[in-house]
C-alpha cells in the first residue's frame, strides 16, 4: 500500500547547538569582541598620553629639575602599571577570542559532519543501494503526491511500469553478480531517458517505474492515470497490463528470444 505519512525529523541538542543561527550568533559576537578590544586599545593609549602629559606638563612649568624628576618617575610608574594592568587585559581577551575562534570552529566541523550524515540517511532512506535510483517507498509518496497534483490542476500524469526478461537466467548461468550488473546498466539507461521533471523508481527485483507528470499517454504509450483513481489502483491497473503483454509477448516469441530484456507496459 501507499504510504504518504512521513515522520518529522526528531530535534536533539546536538543538532540545535550547531544550527546556523546560532554560528552566526557567533560570529557577531566574535566581531564585537574584536571591535571592543580595538577600541579600548586606542583608548587606553590615549589615557596614557594624557596621564603622562598631566603628570610632566607641570613640572615643566615650574622648570624645577627635582620636581620634573619626581613627577617624571612617577608618570613612568603610573604607566609601567597601566601598561602591566592593560598587558593582563590583553592576554585574557585574547585568550576568549581564541576560545569562541576554536568553538566555532568545532561547531562549523560539526555541522558539517551532520550534513553528511544527513546526505547518508537520506541515500538510505530514499535511494536504492544497487542502482541509486528511488527506491519504492519514496516512488509510491511521490506518485502519491504526483497523483494529487494531478487532480489539482486537471494536468496529465503518466506512469511506465517495466521489468527485465530473463534476469533469473542470467543469475543460474553467471552469478547474481552478472544479474546486478544487468540492472545497474538498465537502471543508467532508464535514468538519462527520462526529464528532468520525471522520477525513475526501482521498485525491488527487476521491476521498475517511471513516473512522468504532465505527459499524455498518446506520447509515449503506456498507463495513464485516471481521474479518482488512488496510487495502488493506477499500479494495479499497470501492473495487470504488464503482465497481460507479457503473456502476449511470450506466446509470439520465439525460444531464441534475448534475455534481460526491459519490459514495458503496453
Amino acid at each position: 500500500m501507499v504510504n504518504t505519512n512521513e515522520q518529522a525529523p526528531v530535534p536533539t541538542p546536538q543538532l540545535a547547538e550547531i544550527a546556523p543561527e546560532n554560528i552566526r550568533a557567533n560570529l557577531q559576537h566574535l566581531d564585537r569582541r574584536q571591535w571592543w578590544l580595538w577600541s579600548t586599545t586606542v583608548a587606553v593609549i590615549l589615557l596614557l598620553t594624557l596621564a603622562v602629559a598631566t603628570f610632566t606638563f607641570p613640572a615643566l612649568l615650574n622648570r624645577e629639575e627635582n620636581t620634573y624628576s619626581f613627577f617624571l618617575n612617577q608618570a613612568v610608574r603610573a604607566l609601567v602599571g597601566i601598561v602591566l594592568l592593560f598587558s593582563v587585559y590583553l592576554v585574557y581577551q585574547q585568550y576568549l577570542l581564541s576560545r569562541l575562534r576554536r568553538q566555532l570552529a568545532e561547531q562549523v566541523q560539526s555541522l558539517a559532519k551532520v550534513q553528511s550524515l544527513a546526505s547518508e540517511v537520506y541515500k538510505l532512506a530514499a535511494l536504492d543501494q544497487l542502482t541509486g535510483l528511488y527506491n519504492r517507498r519514496s516512488g509510491e509518496q511521490r506518485l502519491a503526491q504526483e497523483i494529487s497534483r494531478a487532480q489539482r490542476h486537471g494536468r496529465p500524469l503518466t506512469i511506465l511500469l517495466m521489468d527485465l526478461d530473463g534476469l533469473k537466467q542470467i543469475n543460474d548461468s553467471h552469478g547474481h553478480a552478472a544479474g546486478d550488473m544487468a540492472i545497474k546498466g538498465f537502471a543508467g539507461r532508464l535514468q538519462r531517458a527520462i526529464r528532468g521533471s520525471d522520477l525513475a523508481v526501482r521498485l525491488g527485483g527487476d521491476e521498475f517505474l517511471a513516473i512522468l507528470p504532465e505527459c499524455r499517454v498518446e506520447e509515449v504509450g503506456w498507463t495513464d492515470y485516471r481521474p479518482g483513481e488512488t496510487p495502488q489502483q493506477l499500479l494495479d491497473r499497470a501492473d495487470q497490463a504488464l503482465y497481460a503483454d507479457k503473456r502476449a509477448g511470450k506466446q509470439g516469441q520465439s525460444a531464441t528470444a534475448q534475455p534481460a530484456v526491459p519490459h514495458p507496459v503496453m
